[in-house]
């Protein structure tokens, strides 16, 4: 499961799972980009990682609803780094709402922009690179959530986006198969900053029905991404693994 000397892009880098993995994969020797909206955020993780373990981290503000902003981060990253070996789609947002009526096309266009279309634009971006490479080829993580098939009344646009983020896991796989493996994490509910918005009684609920009885922690989604950004899944592509605690 060796990552050292690989280029590992990480969007939502700066906080939450994505800093959890930027620290996760630049402890094991990769050099990392760490991508956000804000620049100053990426560049406070990205020099207490090059510090901490002696890697390239280099941070890279970009909004992923924004084609630009990812058109501009891949031609960054390959005119910095030369190549990209491993593309995580973290990157998400899913403000709660007061009901579904009062869902405005703002915030729609908003949830959809961030948690599909973004990695929808990367993963065709950096997977024809990577699928055009010298045989080398690479791996696309997404984020997804365990809303895509259990959805929730407080977060139905999210969970769409989410469900769509599924569907173009299997079909970049079979895009940009055989060197391109693509694959998704399902996460459960994590304690990250979308937590501070939840009530105490929804995570009452998650942490009663869970099989664990406990909310996941940041640092526990670092082992499902070493796993898929590295030949210890050489065999798995278009898949989705289950990081939930067990939800019913």
């Amino acid at each position: 499961m060796s990552v050292e000397g690989k280029v590992v892009v990480i969007t939502g880098g700066s906080r939450g799972m994505g800093k959890a993995m930027a620290e996760g994969f630049a402890k094991q020797g990769a050099n990392v980009v760490v991508a956000s909206r804000k620049r100053e955020n990426c560049v406070e993780v990205a020099d207490e990682l090059s510090t901490a373990y002696g890697v390239r981290a280099m941070p890279v503000a970009c909004n992923v609803s924004h084609w630009e902003d990812c058109d501009a981060l891949v031609e960054t990253v390959y005119a910095e780094l030369g190549r990209i070996d491993v593309l995580i789609n973290n990157a998400g947002l899913s403000p709660l709402y007061p009901s579904l009526p009062e869902v405005t096309e703002t915030y729609f266009d908003k949830v959809i922009g961030v948690n599909l279309k973004g990695p929808f634009r990367l993963a065709a971006l950096v997977g024809q690179r990577m699928s055009e490479g010298e045989g080398e080829g690479g791996s696309i993580v997404n984020i997804g959530s365990i809303e895509a098939i259990r959805p929730n009344t407080h977060s139905l646009p999210y969970a769409a986006a989410k469900a769509g983020l599924h569907v173009l896991t299997e079909g970049f796989a079979k895009a940009f198969g055989p060197t391109v493996r693509v694959n998704t994490i399902q996460c459960g509910p994590f304690l990250t900053d979308i937590a501070t918005a939840w009530t105490p009684e929804m995570r009452r609920q998650f942490e009663e029905t869970l099989a664990l009885q406990r909310c996941g922690k940041p640092e526990e989604v670092v082992g499902a991404a070493m796993y898929f950004a590295t030949d210890a899944s050489s065999f798995c592509t278009g898949a989705l693994l289950r990081l939930d605690g067990g939800t019913p």
